[in-house]
């Protein structure tokens, strides 16, 4: 439905003709490519001291960072191709792919840990992180269900609360991993797209807050997102143990200054800051780009989302509900996990291990995040399509 932003973003703001080259959207394509060159050099930049020490080969992370680029976009210009029907027909297989894979990754021998998570499963050519698919797949059984009840939702409660129920086993799945991070983007994707779909807001706010309960209950009860809590409350208490990620973080924002320490200047990346290339990257942007360059990123990811709910907005004027909300859902999830990450490098949300889409180092992540993308593009070149069959050809209107 998303009657709630009909308003935010009118029809007339949506310019068909000027935005588009060989049939795509040449802004949105080229933001997400300049994003993806982005990370190639930031991955590069971050990495090049740890790769050289441990791999022998300043370039090693750079190089498996390309070869997912490589897949992804190989990934992307099949999924481009794909009518947007055919997903519709998927979303519950795909919903039951998702769960299968989160089942799949707690079965030791056919997942394994790392760093205290059963995250990742044996797989050709590299790991598989599960929690990844399991948001393309979400997303589309999102879609789908508010276009085959979108009336229940609105009017009853037990429309409502079959997807809540649904969502709460695979959050249950995500935490046994535990992957507390992406239990967070899925489920604030999910409850985003229903209150899109029209569910009244006082039962939208009523399970948020349930929502909400559940997730401090479980950080509290665990020992070590409690300590997670307390660095990030006062980092400074313990700088050299509970708090040293974020204060080095926090120290390669104050180096960043202005204009930065010029681009693989980073002190920060000297094996003082952890995980400098994947979760905390963008702390590393910020410090050899500077406050304007950071600005800059965090405007292309704006755009990228605000483009994602115009797309949405447009399509669901044509009467293609499923693909609006196929949109509004890849508009959420990357903008939900840009911004928690942006936000744990800044020191202002508790850490979670979120790479910045596009960005950061993880295959996994950028091959779903392209894909997303990519069907985002199929979603506005149907848009397209529709309208040129609705308007009469030149001369049937002087006919009439």
């Amino acid at each position: 439905m998303g009657h709630r932003f009909q308003q935010a973003f009118p029809r007339n703001s949506y310019s068909i003709n000027r935005n588009i080259f060989h049939g795509y959207d040449v802004w949105l394509l080229t933001i997400t490519l300049f994003l993806i060159c982005l990370g190639l050099i930031m991955v590069t930049s971050s990495s090049i001291t740890l790769a050289d020490r441990h791999y022998h080969d300043p370039l090693h992370y750079f190089w498996r960072q390309l070869s997912s680029v490589g897949i992804a976009l190989g990934v992307a210009c099949i999924l481009i191709r794909i009518p947007m029907q055919i997903w519709e027909r998927l979303s519950t297989v795909l919903l039951v792919v998702g769960f299968m894979l989160l089942i799949l990754v707690l079965i030791p021998g056919i997942g394994y840990e790392v760093n205290g998570s059963m995250r990742w499963i044996h797989s050709w050519p590299f790991p598989l992180q599960a929690s990844e698919p399991v948001k393309f797949c979400i997303i589309t059984y999102m879609a789908g269900y508010l276009v085959r009840h979108g009336t229940g939702i609105r009017e009853h409660f037990a429309g409502f609360i079959k997807p809540i129920i649904v969502l709460t086993i695979l959050s249950a799945l995500l935490l046994l991993e535990p992957d507390y991070g992406a239990c967070v983007v899925i489920f604030a994707a999910a409850l985003g797209m229903l209150f899109i779909g029209g569910v009244p807001l006082s039962r939208f706010i009523s399970w948020m807050l349930v929502a909400g309960a559940t997730l401090a209950t479980l950080a509290i009860l665990s020992p070590y997102r409690i300590q997670r809590l307390i660095s990030f409350v006062d980092p400074w208490q313990d700088p050299f143990n509970s708090g040293f990620q974020l204060t080095q973080a926090l120290i390669a924002f104050g180096r960043g200054n202005w204009l930065g320490a010029g681009l693989g200047s980073s002190i920060q990346k000297l094996f003082y800051l952890p995980e400098a290339h994947t979760d905390f990257v963008f702390a590393i942007l910020a410090e050899e780009l500077g406050l304007w360059g950071s600005l800059f990123v965090i405007l292309l990811f704006c755009f990228l989302v605000w483009r994602a709910f115009v797309i949405g907005q447009v399509t669901e004027a044509g009467d293609r509900t499923f693909s609006a909300y196929f949109a509004y859902g890849t508009g959420l999830v990357i903008g939900t996990q840009a911004f928690i990450n942006i936000g744990v490098n800044m020191g202002v949300l508790p850490t979670k291990g979120l790479t910045l889409p596009f960005v950061s180092y993880g295959g996994n992540s950028m091959i779903v995040t392209t894909a997303l993308v990519a069907v985002l593009l199929r979603i506005e070149y149907e848009n397209r399509q529709t309208r040129r069959i609705n308007i009469p050809a030149r001369s049937d209107i002087y006919a009439k």
